[in-house]
């Protein structure tokens, strides 16, 4: 990581869709430009820009930190949630950032009309390793209990946290033009020097220049069904929230050098590598025959060659006929059945035949095949497709190709009114952590 005196921790990005307007390839190139070695995403509560840094960032030798703004459900006699900020240091907290959120998003909701995607404390000490805590400023428990001169319960909730993320937790300072971020910055200082915790100075960026301020503010307007004439209306950002430079905040916080290394000592201590472009499948159960389990390969090149023979004997019930053709049938199963084993995709073969046997077995009407799925004769073997390829001279190319390496796509029609019941199926046999529908995030 080159020599720096700041990085960016704290950026809301346009997948933060009620609060920013930054792009992420402005906001990576913005820190390339600026010598930044390294940008944190951390979107309200979602981590859905996340492979787009991660790809952005690594292409112009800036580090990819990966992180989300959370808020953190109430404790004591506190009415509403504070905010949190985690970032992913390991594979492992990156794990676990994704568990804590799904929670806050998918479990019920303790209080009527909860609005917020809350992480509970209990939840948050369990998934706490791999990860980095900042305090959240003068929105986060400690620094709302010290604008309420409430030292003592700040020093509570502080020490909560550092137990939780020991040597891994950071009272975090602002100064971007928030009416108490100054007051907040005077009271935490002291407290974290008395607790032995280090500061960290983060700016929220929410746009990418001074000049995009006006756009930001009707895009809030937009989400919160506000106008911006309207004199009443509350004004949560402010124009000095956008992309400032490691000079400008080095000269906001001359008094506070520590709080700027710190941010690049997080950076450095920020080490997620992600794998991208490789399917991730669940298992599929095979089963054992002769008390050796069978591997998903071993038993893809059965069922496949088992599928056929039962195709050859509907296709041509004449045995002379049938064992005159199966030379030719036989060639271009064992040809796509080594391009599929050679590309790791047999699980997904398995997966996708059981589930369509499972419809057809259940009153489910299942299409015949669609797309190009339909040129592959190990499809047409296993019952996933009722379309002979050689017959119509499908190219299995058209579906698989080695050279072009990407995830098979069947075009699978199920009726209607069953297509519920299928999915439930493979939720069952899999597990419903292993499946999830198709999602498309949104930006504005």
């Amino acid at each position: 990581m080159p020599l720096m005196s700041f990085v960016h921790l704290r950026t809301h990005t346009e997948f933060s869709v009620v609060d920013s307007t930054l792009r992420i390839n402005d906001m990576v190139a913005a820190a390339a430009a600026d010598g930044q070695g390294a940008i944190a995403i951390t979107d309200l509560s979602n981590l859905f820009g996340a492979v787009k840094l991660y790809s952005a960032a690594r292409k112009v030798g800036v580090k990819p930190i990966i992180g989300a703004d959370v808020w953190l459900a109430p404790q004591g006699g506190e009415k509403q949630p504070s905010r949190l900020l985690l970032l992913a240091a390991t594979a492992a907290g990156y794990a676990n950032l994704c568990t804590l959120l799904t929670c806050a998003w998918t479990q019920p909701a303790d209080v009527p009309r909860r609005t917020q995607a809350w992480i509970d404390w209990e939840q948050l000490s369990a998934c706490a390793d791999g990860l980095i805590a900042l305090s959240g400023a003068d929105q986060g428990a400690i620094g709302q209990a010290l604008l309420a001169r409430d030292g003592e319960g700040a020093k509570r909730v502080a020490r909560r946290l550092s137990a939780i993320f020991p040597r891994r937790f950071y009272i975090e300072l602002q100064r971007a033009g928030g009416a108490t971020n100054e007051a907040h910055v005077r009271a935490s200082v002291p407290l974290a020097a008395e607790l032995g915790l280090p500061v960290v100075a983060t700016h929220p960026v929410q746009f990418l220049a001074p000049d995009d301020f006006e756009a930001h503010e009707a895009r809030v307007c937009v989400a919160e069904g506000e106008t911006l004439a309207n004199p009443r209306r509350v004004k949560r950002f402010n124009p000095e929230q956008y992309f400032k430079t490691q000079a400008q905040m080095e000269a906001l916080f001359a008094d506070l050098p520590s709080a700027l290394a710190n941010s690049v000592e997080i950076a450095r201590r920020c080490n997620l590598s992600l794998v991208l472009g490789k399917p991730q499948l669940p298992d599929f159960p095979t089963p054992t025959v002769d008390g050796v389990q069978l591997s998903p390969e071993a038993y893809f090149r059965h069922l496949s060659h088992e599928g056929l023979e039962r195709r050859l004997n509907q296709l041509y019930p004449e045995a002379g006929q049938r064992d005159a053709e199966r030379a030719r049938y036989v060639a271009r199963l064992e040809f796509e059945i080594e391009t599929i084993l050679k590309m790791g995709f047999a699980g997904y073969f398995l997966i996708v035949a059981d589930f369509i046997a499972w419809a057809r077995d259940n009153g489910c009407p299942v299409g015949p095949g669609r797309g190009s799925g339909a040129g592959s004769l190990v499809a047409y073997s296993l019952a996933i497709t009722d379309l002979d390829p050689l017959r119509y001279k499908l190219l299995f190319e058209r579906f698989l190709n080695p050279d072009r390496v990407s995830m098979p796509d069947f075009d699978i029609d199920f009726c209607q009114g069953n297509r519920d019941r299928v999915i439930d199926y493979v939720k069952d046999k899999y597990g419903r952590d292993a499946v999830s529908q198709i999602a498309t995030f949104g930006t504005m």
